[in-house]
């Protein structure tokens, strides 16, 4: 697409559709309601979901077997290049994270990646580091340290 062929810039607020103004208009009479029926008559709403007395897919699915879903653990991911937003020597934690607006607060918990190239030397805090970004924080001079979170600790006690 070439931008100086670009015509239309699109309208910012599209005019709302005024029903029941006239046969003229093309949504008088009925008011594009159709005739009689559930969703002609006044306080009509249907719930989400609903497929027009159709067997809804959610009853349709079947639902057998293991979903991990509710166990499942859930971490806040960030890059090693992110921090060096950071000055040099920092500690560097989730909330030090979330405070500057590096990351939005997803799960409680802090993984760092190793995608980019860390400048800096800084301490970081976090429950998981992956390989690559764990050397690279040591390359640049740093240090990781290693968080438990609360499931690795029920898993020791019991191993225990």
């Amino acid at each position: 697409m070439n931008l100086k062929t670009v015509q239309d810039k699109g309208v910012k607020h599209l005019q709302r559709k005024r029903v029941g103004r006239g046969i003229g208009s093309g949504l008088g009479k009925t008011s594009a309601r159709g005739h009689k029926g559930w969703g002609a008559r006044s306080g009509t709403s249907r719930r989400p979901g609903y497929e027009g007395g159709q067997m809804p897919i959610y009853r349709r699915v079947p639902k057998r077997g293991f979903t991990n879903a509710r166990f499942r653990v859930d971490y806040t991911v960030v890059n090693v290049e992110t921090l060096n937003a950071f000055e040099d020597g920092a500690t560097v934690n989730f909330e030090a994270i979330v405070s500057r607006a590096l990351a939005s607060k997803d799960a409680p918990l802090l993984k760092i990646l190793g995608s980019g190239e860390l400048k800096k030397r800084l301490t970081v805090h976090a429950e998981k580091f992956s390989a690559t970004a764990k050397e690279k924080i040591e390359k640049a001079g740093g240090t990781v340290v290693v968080l438990a979170t609360v499931g690795e600790n029920c898993a020791s006690e019991g191993q225990a």
